[in-house]
């Protein structure tokens, strides 16, 4: 019996051996040198990817494919390093005010920001977590609240009336993709080509009081003159909503607009006042910090 054991272990090892000579030298075929024999899941993937190889009818588009797949492991790779990292150097040694966190937030500043990858308001401003609820949206608009809703006002409600956030900034920023779109559709054209065109239209004051002011400048001139003219024109918009509106009257929230400048690192900054006779709103206040 043992003897018969280990005749079929030999046979299994051998077996084994030529299949995975086989993989080898069918891997080798496509022209991969990545592969290792210890690496289970080449040798699963291997008959598909043969079978890509030969669909695309091209070892350079094959192998172009590969290295995009190995890309996305790294950066999954990379994400669990960082993940861990935040855990290590900031979870643990402040455990205690994230389990509070856990249970509930009282953050005091509500952000409305761009989506821009470059610009996180949390990053620049320095908002630890808790402090800020953000919500950001392509070129950071605030529409008036007769357009109905949308997932700004929305959050705007939420941090206003529930979590009661006693400051609301809006917060645009330099080289603004969106305002760009915004200043380059054709003014008669009726109906926008785009779902970014649609969203930014919403910003079509700003841009034709810049037309109006700034013709004679450069297009990049006219789109950095817009996106400060956007950002007031948002802020403005707040004030549409009546429990908005209320709580800026009364003092228990106040607005304030800022731009970003990505070239030098400055900051202007504006802010929503009240004429108390007049009961009329307006931006004042401008400062630079740089």
């Amino acid at each position: 019996m043992a003897l018969t054991l280990c005749g079929r272990a030999r046979r299994l090892v051998s077996a084994t051996s030529s299949y995975s000579n086989g993989c080898l030298q069918r891997l080798q075929q496509t022209g991969s040198d990545r592969f290792q024999l210890g690496e289970a899941k080449a040798v699963r993937l291997l008959p598909r990817r043969t079978n890509m190889v030969q669909e695309l009818g091209s070892r350079e588009e094959f192998m172009q494919e590969n290295r995009d797949t190995e890309t996305s492991y790294d950066f999954l790779g990379e994400m669990r390093q960082r993940f861990l990292r935040f855990k290590r150097q900031k979870y643990l040694p402040q455990i205690e005010k994230f389990q509070a966190l856990a249970i509930a937030q009282s953050p005091k500043v509500m952000v409305i920001g761009c989506a821009d990858s470059r610009v996180c308001p949390s990053y620049v401003l320095g908002f630890q977590p808790g402090e800020a609820f953000t919500i950001r949206n392509v070129a950071n608009l605030i529409t008036p609240i007769q357009n109905g809703p949308t997932e700004t006002n929305s959050a705007l409600e939420f941090a206003v009336t529930t979590l009661q956030v006693e400051n609301i900034i809006v917060m645009g920023h330099s080289n603004c993709g969106g305002i760009a779109a915004l200043m380059n559709h054709q003014n008669h054209l009726e109906q926008p080509s785009s779902l970014v065109e649609r969203w930014v239209m919403n910003g079509k004051a700003a841009k034709l009081r810049t037309q109006e002011a700034s013709s004679h400048l450069s297009f990049d001139e006219q789109c950095r003159n817009c996106e400060k003219e956007s950002i007031k024109d948002s802020v403005m918009n707040l004030i549409t909503y009546p429990w908005i509106r209320e709580r800026v009257k009364s003092g228990e929230v106040k607005i304030h607009g800022c731009y970003y400048n990505l070239s030098d690192c400055s900051l202007e900054k504006w802010r929503l006042s009240s004429d108390k006779n007049s009961n009329e709103f307006y931006v004042s206040d401008r400062q630079i910090w740089s």
